[in-house]
């Protein structure tokens, strides 16, 4: 079930690949094990279904509590996509992400040793789960918790998604 899930997602969006992946398949694992069944069959099968899939997913993104967003895979890391938590986490509206690099978070708090870390997983092809101070578009410092992860379609890494929130000092 998986797997045929996988194949169908992977041709149709790079994207999807990663949420059949990441959100989905411990959920339809769990399916095997009884009640859920139906349920999981029927998540299949809205998400299966061309256009209703990629608007499920469109709404999945633009809802999200999360900050989310999705960089090219070239070692710019240019910003193809930001969600609406993006924009309430950072107050910078799409419009001014968009071709720009995560970099424009960052400022003098920023750990570096935690940017190496980073730079490493993206190098390796690995996901990334890391804390830091970085900035909103008024300067104020927050604890940006974030978590990166590579959407590959085969070997190859064909976008970066992260999925952030703002931390606490103490969590």
């Amino acid at each position: 079930m998986i797997k045929s899930l996988t194949e169908k997602f992977i041709r149709k969006d790079v994207i999807f690949s990663f949420l059949d992946y990441k959100l989905f398949s411990n959920f339809c694992e769990l399916s095997h094990k009884g009640a859920e069944n139906n349920m999981a069959d029927s998540l299949t099968e809205v998400l299966s279904g061309g256009d209703l899939s990629l608007t499920t997913l469109k709404a999945l993104l633009d809802n999200s509590f999360d900050s989310i967003l999705v960089t090219d895979s070239t070692k710019a890391g240019k910003i193809l996509y930001a969600n609406k938590g993006f924009n309430a986490l950072t107050g910078y509206s799409t419009k001014e992400v968009i071709g720009k690099t995560p970099r424009i978070l960052q400022g003098a708090a920023t750990d570096k040793k935690v940017l190496d870390r980073l730079r490493k997983a993206l190098t390796d092809g690995k996901p990334f789960e890391g804390r830091a101070i970085n900035y909103k578009k008024n300067g104020t410092p927050f604890i940006m918790h974030w978590r990166v992860v590579p959407v590959k379609v085969g070997r190859n890494t064909k976008v970066w998604l992260a999925i952030q929130r703002e931390g606490s000092a103490v969590e």
